[in-house]
């Protein structure tokens, strides 16, 4: 299994033996298992541990885990929760260097009414209530509907953000079920913006 890539691209475990797999379905079992692995994507663990372990509960007739059970075990440990949210998070610095270079694919899930109301530069609204289907959607589609180039599944610069950084940890969640794996969300969302932008005048 090492080095191996999972059918729907989410990279899988280092090593992983099939009977520890089977024992995730234990949370302490998992906990103490994922604390011991070697850095990777954290989301992407996330959801090969549940593709696995939703075939072993069919295997044993015990309930799988949900992926937010998975995520909430996996980020119980510090130094787990530091390496998932350097993989998925966006400081205000980095957001700021990311616009200056134009390399971001910045998508605001708030409403509409928020949007018009104020928004960071370039950012494109796709609420939340309308992101999988969005997302879903051909690059023609996309185009057409968001007047931008449709994010790819391997890009490294797409971005999630909304008002306090509930919502875009939401979007991540269902951008990664879908396979953009590299995906992250700004995390001080637009209320941070706002006030850090505010002070550099």
């Amino acid at each position: 299994m090492k080095g191996s890539v999972h059918p729907k691209g989410c990279r899988a475990l280092e090593v992983l033996e099939p009977q520890t797999l089977l024992a995730l379905n234990d949370s302490p079992t998992m906990a103490a298992t994922l604390t011991q692995l070697s850095p990777v994507n954290a989301t992407s663990l996330c959801i090969y541990i549940l593709i696995f372990s939703q075939v072993a509960a069919g295997i044993t007739c015990k309930p799988g885990p949900t992926y937010g059970a998975i995520l909430r075990t996996f980020t119980t440990s510090p130094a787990c929760r530091e390496s998932f949210e350097h993989d998925t998070v966006v400081t205000y610095s980095q957001l700021k260097t990311m616009l200056a270079t134009g390399d971001i694919q910045l998508f605001d899930v708030r409403s509409p009414a928020e949007f018009e109301d104020g928004h960071i530069p370039t950012a494109v609204n796709i609420p939340l209530d309308n992101l999988e289907e969005s997302l879903k959607l051909s690059p023609e589609e996309f185009e057409q509907m968001f007047g931008v180039k449709a994010p790819g599944k391997s890009d490294t610069n797409i971005v999630f953000q909304c008002r306090s950084g509930n919502r875009s940890a939401k979007a991540l969640d269902i951008a990664c079920l879908l396979g953009f794996n590299r995906a992250r969300h700004y995390k001080g969302g637009y209320i941070e913006w706002i006030e850090r932008e505010e002070k550099s005048l």
